[in-house]
């Protein structure tokens, strides 16, 4: 892919200077940029340490007393607006 942009003078020579400190053309500096920028944004599965959210709430889940879920309603999912809204149930 090729973009071009358009830069100031000052912006042009703050890239140059930077590239020449690391002995790169501005062309192969941008690339490199360019490259750590998609490594850092894409993280592979095995660079990954966070948890599944799902893992999470299931751990959570496991640690709650029974008779907390004895507590929720039989038609949660169903009247979830109701519940969480206080909308009027739909299916009464």
């Amino acid at each position: 892919m090729t973009v071009t942009i358009r830069l100031s003078d000052e912006q042009a020579a703050a890239l140059a200077a930077q590239a020449a400190e690391e002995g790169l053309s501005v062309d192969a500096w941008l690339q490199k940029l360019a490259e750590q920028y998609a490594n850092a944004r894409l993280p592979s599965a095995e660079q990954s340490t966070e948890r599944p959210v799902w893992d999470i709430i299931a751990e959570r889940m496991h640690s709650l007393p029974a008779d907390v879920f004895e507590r929720l309603p039989r038609d949660g999912a169903s009247e979830h607006d109701h519940y969480l809204y206080g909308s009027p149930k739909r299916n009464q």
